[in-house]
């Protein structure tokens, strides 16, 4: 089938790099005599009809900008079969022909359905922060977020060391532990307390003392947020409570998903962009542009549907090794 006319849309949470996407699917088409209609708020906003022709120069000067100039939202509607219909009802209406969904794995559920029930060619661009989609290494925004919270860890280390103390930073990931590890890692973190295991509160400030046995003066521990932002104050009231120790908390929350993004980011997200329009023209879909060993490949939408955890776990010793 020769495709004419593509939709795109943003689905979720934001993430930096989301834009070097919009753009890249955008030129790709328009080189390719390909129109291309973006939709506003995702899938909300296809229920709405909120279609917006895109050209090269509506997608000029973006590439630089966080967030998406699509916006996007969460959409319960969408867990209905009866929506999705009325969903391909309006992209048939509009001459849309096929789909191009920037997003996570609830994202890639939703488009799965349509092409599952309705035959509506779909193409998905992994898109979290969070880089917790099962399929691939990769999803954009990830490294953004990371250095985001580098900077932000650096800073309050200053201050931990200027006052001997103790800081519990807390970031975002939810259930993943990918940010939290190579955080942890790369600003020399005391500790990381990943999302899905127990603390031992008495080891934590067993090597808390130990490092102020051999004259540290401050530490810093990455928390990651886990299924409820917060969590952190829940430790500080433990380690106050039962074991004397005074930690200060500082939740980075919703700014590292903010910011310009990275140039891995950028060009990643570039890569997929071009991707996803080559993947439609050549028929292959459903499928999810992804990472694998370093390169930018396709893989069947079905293998990118779920969450994940297995990027970053591997680094776990290392953060181990190193904070001693």
């Amino acid at each position: 089938m020769t495709f004419s006319h593509i939709g795109l849309l943003c689905s979720g949470g934001d993430a930096p790099g989301m834009n070097c996407a919009i753009r890249a699917v955008v030129r790709t088409a328009i080189f390719n005599g390909i129109k291309v209609t973006g939709i506003k708020r995702g899938y909300a906003g296809l229920l709405n009809g909120e279609f917006q022709n895109m050209t090269p120069s509506s997608v000029g000067n973006i590439i630089q900008r966080g967030g998406t100039v699509l916006q996007t939202s969460r959409c319960p509607e969408w867990m209905k079969k009866e929506y999705r219909e009325k969903a391909v009802h309006l992209l048939k209406e509009e001459g849309i022909e096929a789909l191009v969904v920037i997003g996570g794995d609830g994202s890639f559920n939703g488009a799965k359905a349509l092409c599952d029930e309705f035959n509506f060619p779909v193409v998905g661009i992994p898109g979290t922060i969070d880089n917790d989609i099962s399929g691939t290494d990769y999803t954009i925004g990830f490294d953004t977020a990371v250095q985001t919270a580098i900077e932000a860890v650096d800073r309050i280390r200053d201050t931990a060391h200027s006052h001997a103390r103790t800081f519990l930073v807390e970031v975002m990931g939810r259930n993943s532990s990918a940010i939290a590890l190579k955080v942890g890692v790369c600003t020399g973190a005391e500790n990381v307390l990943l999302p899905h295991e127990a603390v031992d509160h008495k080891k934590l400030v067993d090597d808390i003392k130990r490092g102020m046995a051999r004259g540290k003066e401050s530490s810093i521990i990455i928390v990651a947020e886990g299924p409820v932002a917060g969590r952190s104050y829940d430790l500080q009231k433990v380690l106050k409570d039962t074991y004397q120790l005074n930690a200060h908390v500082a939740i980075l929350g919703h700014v590292q998903r903010g910011g310009s993004p990275e140039a891995n980011d950028r060009f990643i997200a570039s890569q997929m962009g071009n991707l996803a329009v080559e993947a439609i023209m050549k028929g292959n879909y459903p499928t999810v542009t992804v990472v694998r060993d370093g390169k930018v490949l396709l893989a069947p939408i079905k293998d990118c549907v779920t969450k994940a955890d297995h990027n970053f776990t591997e680094y776990k010793t290392l953060a181990q090794t190193l904070s001693i």
